[in-house]
C-alpha cells in the first residue's frame, strides 16, 4: 500500500527481492488507499510511485504475477437479515461509499430513512475522502478521520 509523501525507491527494491525469494507467491499487489484510512493525513501515492513499484516487482516476478489495485474495488454488499445491523456491521470494518449504501438499502427493501436514523442516533458517521462521501460506524477507528476533518 503506497501513500503520498513517501520515497519508496530503496524499499520497493528490497521488497521485490524478498518477494522474488518466496516459493509459493502467486501474485503481488501494488495498492493505494481507495477508501478513507484511519489517519486523516493519508492520501494515495501518485502514478509515478505506483508505476515504479509495479516495474520493480514485474522485473523480479514477471508482469503476469503483479497487479495494480488503484481503483474502487466495488460495492457488492448484500444484506443477510437485519439490514440496519448488517449496515452497521459492514461500516465498522469497511467504509461504504454513498452509492453502495443506497444500493445496499435498495437490496434490503429499505430507503434512505435508515441512514438518517443511524446518523441522528449517533451510530453512523458521514465523511468525505478524495471527493466522495463515505459512511462508517461510530466508534470504529475511522471515526478519528471524521473528527479530524469536521
Amino acid at each position: 500500500m503506497l501513500i503520498d509523501g513517501v520515497n519508496y525507491k530503496d524499499e520497493v527494491e528490497r521488497i521485490a527481492e524478498f518477494l522474488g525469494g518466496l516459493a509459493k507467491l502467486d501474485k503481488a499487489y501494488v495498492a493505494v488507499p481507495t477508501r478513507p484510512p484511519a489517519e486523516g493525513w493519508v492520501r494515495p501515492a501518485g502514478g509515478e510511485a505506483v508505476s515504479m513499484a509495479f516495474r520493480a516487482f514485474a522485473e523480479r516476478l514477471g508482469g503476469d504475477r503483479v497487479e495494480r489495485l488503484v481503483g474502487h474495488e466495488g460495492d457488492d454488499f448484500t444484506p443477510t437479515g437485519d439490514v440496519k445491523e448488517d449496515l452497521l456491521g459492514i461500516t465498522a470494518v469497511h467504509p461504504m461509499r454513498e452509492e453502495a449504501v443506497e444500493e445496499f438499502l435498495r437490496r434490503g427493501g429499505l430507503g434512505w430513512r435508515v441512514v438518517d436514523e443511524l446518523l441522528h442516533g449517533g451510530k453512523l458517521v458521514r465523511l468525505e475522502y478524495e471527493g466522495r462521501v463515505y459512511y462508517v460506524r461510530r466508534g470504529s477507528s475511522l471515526e478519528r478521520l471524521h473528527d479530524a476533518t469536521s
